[in-house]
């Protein structure tokens, strides 16, 4: 097994470390929509949100899609489609890129995979793509956590060279349960306390339990951001890039508006999964791609040209 850096599940131990790899790995070499100004932002505070990426007509072909995907796995039972506790609302779909279709192209466009590309300062490959749906009136939360430790303890990421990005498909409120991060809080990493139970995914995807931080961890990362905790709020089409290990996690939604996003994890060529550092068996397939690591080839033009020329 490589060396473990970012122990983590020994017991009842728990710590705070300092990180040991740069945030913005410097990808001067590569070309896109991130301004030095917005790489300064990311490497300070661990994201950055691109208001309007994508345009009322891609938005509206992203809709869609959206519901297609949403009543072609509502009564579909399979590992990849996740749904809500004790109800049968769909939470999750996994491996949309794979759905060689609209979201594999959309996985691709270079808007996204550019902008990942100069964060990570290397080519990139896809290690997981999902939806999220959190309906109005019952969606549920998703508690603290930092997704490299999850991606080092059960997948086997080595270093912290990723980040996700998330599109938005339907507007993001304030009251709707978005996305929460701590600005800053990726210069360090959490190792928490419990250990990694078999299968850990058949649990933690529908609530994640293994890999959170403790109370007191998180109180000092939020007093070291000064107390702030960012809400990503924003129209469908805008899109939030953030570091594999900026804390972050999300109310539940009872409010009327149901809140979408799709989610692409890149991941470096150069930071390609190892076996688990918690010795437990890899996780599925569609958690972790370990079949298909090629470099992304970004695509340009217009999302609806593409489709009308299908």
């Amino acid at each position: 097994m490589a060396m473990d850096k970012y122990p983590s599940r020994q017991g009842d131990h728990k710590e705070i470390m300092d990180r040991k790899d740069p945030i913005v790995h410097g990808g001067a070499d590569y070309d896109g929509p991130l301004e030095e100004k917005d790489l300064s932002f990311y490497d300070e505070n661990g994201y950055i949100m691109l208001q309007n990426l994508f345009t009322a007509d891609e938005v509206k072909l992203m809709k869609e899609e959206l519901r297609k995907t949403m009543e072609n796995n509502e009564n579909r039972d399979a590992p990849d489609v996740i749904k809500e506790p004790n109800s049968n609302e769909v939470r999750s779909v996994f491996e949309i890129h794979k759905d060689s279709g609209f979201f594999e192209m959309l996985s691709k466009n270079e808007r996204i995979v550019k902008a990942a590309q100069q964060i990570l300062g290397s080519d990139v490959y896809m290690m997981q793509s999902r939806i999220n749906f959190k309906p109005g009136f019952k969606g549920k939360e998703f508690y603290w956590h930092s997704d490299f430790e999850t991606w080092h303890m059960e997948d086997g990421m080595p270093d912290m060279r990723a980040l996700s990005c998330s599109i938005i498909l339907t507007d993001n409120y304030e009251f709707n349960g978005p996305l929460m991060l701590i600005p800053g809080s990726q210069k360090w990493y959490v190792s928490c306390p419990g250990t990694t139970p078999e299968d850990n995914f058949k649990q933690s995807l529908k609530k994640q339990e293994t890999g959170v931080p403790d109370n007191e961890s998180m109180e000092w990362l939020t007093e070291q951001a000064g107390g702030q905790i960012d809400r990503t709020t924003g129209p469908a089409g805008s899109v939030l890039f953030f570091d594999c290990n900026t804390m972050h996690g999300s109310a539940g939604n009872i409010s009327p508006y149901p809140r979408s996003n799709v989610f692409f994890v890149f991941n470096s060529v150069e930071n390609k999964l190892v076996e688990p550092f918690s010795g437990t068996e890899p996780r599925p397939e569609f958690l972790a791609n370990r079949e298909n690591t090629s470099a992304i080839k970004p695509q340009a033009g217009s999302l609806t040209e593409d489709v009308s020329s299908r």
